[in-house]
This record gives structure tokens, C-alpha cells and sequence, in this order.
């Protein structure tokens, strides 16, 4: 699970990426599919590829560039990708993905984004039965229930591992000679399918990989919907798991910041809901100044749509700096300042004696925007007023955006005019959970999963948070 500590932000925890053309060299479109998605994760990449009779891993820890420096030739048929995000408790070598191995019907890669909630419990029961493990993914437990399942072929095996699961999750499994890609009956977790110039067909967690190689998005799969892709093309096929018949619980939080703005989820262009996030701040807040500004990358759309709203100009206030990798170390105030200091630094040209409406998408513990505000005021900022474009984060997330301290959320402890006073801005303002939803209309509101605001889970949580 994914907390950034230091930039106090929760964090997708890794993105997937699958393809099966007989046409094309695997490996290539594999690289530039994982680099549209290395916003999802920036600590591990791997691919697994075949030409039907041989398969081959290749994963390392770092970008998607530095991993492969040089792209294996010869590569056709079907192939899978992973970008990996580490948290600070787990060794990033150990947990880069695809994880394979050979199974009674052949060797297999698997690779998941997500979190299965019931882990710990599958991984002791499958070490109780003789099973070795040599990483701490999710993946790897896949691996081994698939070679455990019954069924004489891979997708009779996947439908009786799936049974298995819960949790938020979607994944991609290879075969010598087909693709699958897997969404969870809740669908928390986005995945989508498309279809290549050459005519094949490519499974993504984002719709920008689908454009990154050309593929024209088809399908979004389906919660509890599993895709397989062979020769003769897709097949969509739901499966049965215990979580049939719960409510959707599609992930708010890739809307809010996760997915690239110019993907499409379900439906919902990422970039035109957070234009309506940004417009329907105005409406509630009404807060006025000089200039909006974001807190970049994921306010800027929002405060662009803040700023057409209310008629106050746009303007940049801080540049970033997109070369600095993340640390994790366990910082002191002073190297956590240090660090936010050198990913952004404000344009004091266009910041001083002004009223400031700063858009960004979240507060989690507080400490990054107290320095934020901060830093504006030393560049000579008259006002800071924050305008947030997600409800206060009152509850833990158990189900792949690690934030699962309740103490350590500033909201569950606070009130907004606290949070406000605590983080030294004259003025703060939270989208309320009824405007997150107008802004997302497209998709139902019964459908999407706003527990870290409200507390209504729709997955059982972990066991130990039962005790």
C-alpha cells in the first residue's frame, strides 16, 4: 500500500498493462504503455513477454527508462507490464512485478494492481500447504492459488482462483498464448481494453496508454468481468466471487487525483470532472482574489475550472520541478520542508501582493500544506485562501491507498476552521461530498466509493481491523 509521507499525499499503488498482437514487437509497445502509465508508479517497472513457446520476465527498481535501457527484439505474440509504487515499509525489489511461474499447464505471469484484502489469510494458508514465496505481492499469492486451482486450462483455473479474492483490485495474466485482464465485482479499480492499428489488443489501467500506443479504447471491463484475448479475439466473461451482490464502489480518488487528466474512466473524462470540481468550488465558497493558482500537477484542471467559474484570471504560482524522484526515508520537519522546497518553488513575480486562491486536491495530515502556505507567503503572497477539490479525509483506506491511520488524518481529529488555522491559510475550503458527486455525474453516485469521507465501507476490512 502507497502513503507518500513526505509529499503527504495517498498514492496509487501501481498500474498494469497487457497485449496480445502477433504483429507488433511486444516489448516496445509494453515500454511505451508502462511509460503513459508511470504516474501510477515510479518505483519498479517489469514486463513479462513470449513468442508462444518461450517466456521471459525482465523487471528492476526505478523508471520505466532506467529499467530498460535497451528493448528485447524479436518479441511477438502477448506480453504484460507493471509500474510499481512502494511504500516505506516494503522493499521495492521484492515487490516489482510480473511475478512468474510454471504451472501443470505451462508457465504463467500475473501482475495486480490494487489490494486484496484477505492476503494475509490466503498466503498462510497456501504456506501451510507446502507453498514458497519469494515476495510480498498480491501477485504472487495469485500465482500460486492459479496453480492450485482446478480446471484442465487458464481460464477455468482464473474463475476458481477469483473465488478466492476480495478487495479492490484488477490484474493482468499471460499465458503462452493469451491474455486475460480481471476487474473486482466491485469495480474499484479501473481497467480498460483497446484495439491496435495492427489489430490487436491491448489491456490498460488508463485509457491514456490505450492513445500512448495508438489502440482505440473499445471497452471498460466490467466489475466482476474477466477479458480474455487470443487469436481469435476478446471474450468477456463475469465470474462469481463472495463479493457478488454488494454495491460498486468505483474509486473517487481516481478522479480526484490519481488518473491522468486525459484519461477516460468509465465513461467519465478525468479532465472534465475536475473542470466541474473547480467550478463547483466557486459556486460553494465563493472565495475571491487576484489570481488562481493550482498546487501542480492534479489542482491545476480544478483550478482552471475555478477560474473560468469566477472570472479571476489563472495564473502559475509555482513551478515544479518534474526530475526530483521521491525518498523514503523517515524525514524531520526540516527534510520534509527540504524536500517540498525543492519540488516546487513559487514565481514570486506573479505571487507578490496578491490575494491567492490556491487549488489542490486533498489535505491528509496537514503538513505539506502548512508549508505550501508558507512558502507563498514568503514569496510576498498578501492572502492565501485554499480551495481544496476532495471532502475532508475523515476515515483510513484498507484497500490499496494506504492512509489507514486514523490518527495521523488531520480531518478526524479537526474541524475545517481548525485545519485552516493549523495550516496558516486565511481561508479553506473542502468540495463537499455532494459537490465531488454532481461533478462526477456521469457516473451513478450509488456506484462510486467515497468511505475516506463518509466511513461507509463496502468491502469487509481486514481482519486486524475487526480486533
Amino acid at each position: 500500500m502507497a502513503y507518500d509521507a513526505i509529499w503527504d499525499r495517498p498514492r496509487e499503488e501501481c498500474g498494469v498493462f497487457g497485449v496480445y498482437d502477433p504483429q507488433a514487437a511486444i516489448a516496445e509497445t509494453i515500454y511505451y504503455g508502462l511509460f503513459a502509465l508511470q504516474h501510477r508508479g515510479q518505483e519498479g517497472a517489469g514486463m513479462t513477454y513470449t513468442d508462444g513457446t518461450r517466456m521471459v520476465t525482465e523487471s528492476g527498481t526505478g523508471l520505466v527508462m532506467d529499467v530498460f535501457p535497451r528493448l528485447p527484439a524479436g518479441t511477438t505474440r502477448v506480453g504484460i507490464g507493471h509500474v510499481l509504487y512502494a511504500s516505506p515499509d516494503v522493499v521495492a525489489a521484492d515487490s516489482v512485478q510480473p511475478i512468474q511461474g510454471r504451472t501443470g499447464i505451462g508457465e504463467i505471469s500475473v501482475a495486480v494492481n490494487g489490494a486484496i484484502v484477505n492476503a494475509d489469510v490466503l498466503r498462510e494458508r497456501l504456506i501451510a500447504d507446502g507453498a514458497i514465496f519469494r515476495t510480498p505481492t498480491d501477485a504472487e499469492i495469485v500465482l500460486h492459488l492459479l496453480a492450485r486451482a482446478a480446471g484442465g486450462n487458464m481460464t477455468e483455473r482464473l474463475k476458481a482462483a477469483l473465488v478466492e479474492l476480495d478487495g479492490a483490485y484488477s490484474m493482468v495474466v499471460m499465458t503462452a498464448d493469451a491474455l486475460y485482464g480481471v476487474r473486482d465485482p466491485q469495480a474499484y479499480r479501473p481497467l480498460c481494453v483497446g484495439r491496435t492499428a495492427t489489430g490487436g489488443w491491448v489491456i490498460a489501467s488508463e485509457t491514456c496508454a490505450l492513445d500512448a500506443v495508438g489502440a482505440t479504447h473499445i471497452h471498460d471491463v466490467r466489475a466482476g468481468e474477466m477479458v480474455r484475448i487470443d487469436a481469435d479475439g476478446p471474450v468477456y466473461l463475469p465470474f462469481t466471487t463472495p463479493a457478488t451482490g454488494r454495491k460498486l464502489a468505483r474509486s473517487v480518488f481516481e478522479y480526484v487525483y490519481f488518473a491522468r487528466p486525459d484519461s477516460v474512466i468509465d465513461g467519465l473524462s478525468v479532465y472534465e470532472a475536475r473542470l466541474r470540481m473547480g467550478d463547483i468550488l466557486w459556486q460553494e465558497c465563493g472565495f475571491t482574489g487576484d489570481i488562481v493558482m493550482s498546487v501542480p500537477d492534479s489542482g491545476t484542471v480544478a483550478a482552471i475550472g475555478y477560474a473560468r467559474a469566477s472570472g479571476i484570471p489563472y495564473t502559475e504560482g509555482f513551478v515544479k520541478n518534474r526530475y526530483m524522484g521521491r525518498t523514503f526515508i523517515q524525514p524531520t520537519q526540516a527534510m520534509r520542508e527540504r524536500s517540498v522546497r525543492m519540488k516546487l518553488n513559487p514565481v514570486a513575480q506573479n505571487i507578490r501582493g496578491k490575494r491567492l486562491i490556491v487549488v489542490d486536491d486533498s489535505i491528509v495530515r496537514g503538513t505539506t500544506s502548512k508549508i505550501i502556505v508558507r512558502l507563498l507567503r514568503e514569496a510576498g503572497a498578501a492572502e492565501v485562501n485554499m480551495v481544496i477539490t476532495s471532502p475532508p479525509v475523515k476515515y483510513p483506506s484498507y484497500f490499496g491507498t494506504d492512509f489507514s491511520q486514523h490518527e495521523t488524518l488531520i480531518a478526524a481529529t479537526h474541524s475545517t476552521d481548525e485545519i485552516c488555522t493549523a495550516i496558516g491559510a486565511d481561508r479553506l475550503h473542502f468540495l463537499s461530498q455532494d459537490g465531488l458527486a454532481q461533478a462526477l455525474r456521469e457516473v451513478p453516485t450509488e456506484e462510486i466509493s467515497f468511505a475516506c469521507f463518509d466511513g461507509e465501507y463496502r468491502t469487509p476490512l481486514p481482519k486486524e481491523e475487526h480486533t
